[in-house]
């Protein structure tokens, strides 16, 4: 067998699984607690040697070593743009399609306390747009320079009008601005291009980012993270979605956000009077911080109102079993009433976070995204990894039911749980090994 080691290394949980190339199916996997508060290559190197355990294939020594990371908050992303529904917003996309939260958005001229607003969200990175390619270069000229002469220290991802570009460049890198160039998100009104813009940002997340939240003593942590972790998830998505041949959607139920990834055909939406003039991401990823399992169940409850899926009986009901679980990440109900809470909790983020990239309300998009044509929509996160097999798809279910939500619902949906876990090592396999990612994924999550 051709075996090589699959690892996330997320904010509460460490996974890891050995996978085999040539079968492209899971040999064995684990997970133990992510070890912040002393060195995340503890948590990393028990995971990896319980799975190896199982695979029962001895050491861990020469295997090849796949590692995505969302620890330490991940990747905190701002967008600095030129105009605020459109290059801004196609800023916007581009990041969460990069794997970033995205922390702060700002659009037009940087004035002081616009720079003091980006500053105050503490971004990692900052992707710096504006202009489409022949268009305007005074506003992206005027905010890189003024980047340069803050003494700004984070690293910048260039990425707006090529005209430009070059010079730009030169004006960060000569006042020490860490400075990384990609092609225009938005060469074009209409045309969003997120490509060079993913890969740039992934580069600086892998440079900058991932040593300077000090997780690890060492650089071999740094060496062995290849991706943000939705980074990779999504790109596993988009193998998912190759290999099913159609839209599908992925709803990652986690303890303080619901991530929701959406693969759509292209089609005659990306065109015509009703075109987005910020583009349209036909795969896209949204991130609900209010929506999560532990530290944001209290914003469950407030949502689900909100949205009147809870009258007050139940917001009562909900509400103190929400704030015992934001008090407490690690809490662990009991058996039978304990699954009924944390499973009445899950539904509730999980039919509000779909909701909401469907309306567009998280993506930007006046019209929304279309969801009808989804074959499969795959539920992950822990909540529903370890819950029994029914009962997380029963959770599924009920978004595919959800006929008040103001959204196109899917009309031929197959609902499935990664309980195995691999849409991110799908999508770290995607690059040297797609043959493989592909089976993999088809194997666990398409049927086949």
């Amino acid at each position: 067998m051709s075996l090589v080691v699959c690892a996330d290394v997320g904010s509460t949980w460490t996974k890891a699984a050995v996978v085999d190339l040539d079968a492209g199916r899971l040999v064995g996997a684990s997970s133990a607690p992510t070890t912040v508060g002393t060195d995340v290559l503890h948590g990393l190197d028990a995971a990896v040697g319980a799975a190896v355990d199982r695979a029962g294939v001895g050491r861990t020594g020469g295997l090849p070593w796949y590692v995505c990371s969302s620890a330490g908050g991940g990747l905190r992303l701002a967008v600095v743009g030129y105009e605020p529904l459109v290059t801004a917003q196609a800023g916007r996309r581009v990041g969460l399609s990069a794997g970033a939260n995205v922390v702060h958005v700002a659009a037009g001229r940087l004035a002081a306390a616009d720079l003091a607003a980006v500053r105050a969200a503490r971004p990692d990175v900052v992707l710096l747009v504006g202009g489409t390619d022949g268009g305007d270069v005074d506003t992206v000229t005027h905010n890189a320079t003024r980047l340069a002469r803050a003494r700004w220290r984070v690293p910048v991802v260039l990425a707006g009008n090529v005209d430009v570009r070059d010079g730009l460049r030169e004006v960060l890198a000569a006042a020490g601005v860490p400075v990384t160039v990609a092609d225009n998100v938005l060469p074009r009104i209409g045309v969003l291009a997120p490509a060079s813009a993913r890969a740039a940002i992934r580069e600086v997340f892998l440079r900058h980012v991932i040593g300077g939240k000090r997780l690890s003593r060492g650089s071999r942590f740094a060496r062995l993270v290849r991706a943000a972790t939705p980074d990779a998830v999504l790109t596993g998505v988009e193998v998912l979605a190759d290999v099913v041949g159609g839209d599908l959607a992925v709803v990652d139920v986690g303890g303080a956000t619901t991530d929701v990834y959406s693969v759509l055909t292209p089609d005659e939406r990306a065109g015509g009077p009703g075109a987005e003039v910020a583009g349209a991401l036909w795969r896209a990823r949204t991130v609900e911080g209010d929506l999560g399992m532990r530290w944001s169940a209290p914003g469950v409850v407030r949502a689900a109102v909100q949205e009147r899926l809870l009258d007050a009986a139940g917001q009562e009901a909900l509400a103190s079993a929400a704030a015992v679980r934001a008090a407490d990440p690690g809490f662990l109900p009991a058996e039978g009433e304990g699954w009924a809470v944390d499973g009445r909790i899950a539904a509730l983020a999980a039919t509000v976070a779909l909701r909401r990239h469907a309306r567009g309300a998280a993506t930007g998009e006046r019209a929304g995204r279309d969801l009808r044509d989804v074959r499969l929509l795959v539920g992950s996160g822990g909540v529903l990894r370890h819950a029994q097999v029914g009962a997380a798809v029963g959770v599924l279910t009920q978004v595919l039911t959800d006929h008040a939500g103001g959204w196109p619902l899917p009309r031929a949906a197959r609902p499935v749980v990664d309980v195995d876990y691999v849409l991110a090592a799908g999508g770290l396999l995607a690059g040297d090994h797609p043959v493989a990612a592909g089976a993999l994924l088809g194997r666990h999550l398409g049927g086949d």
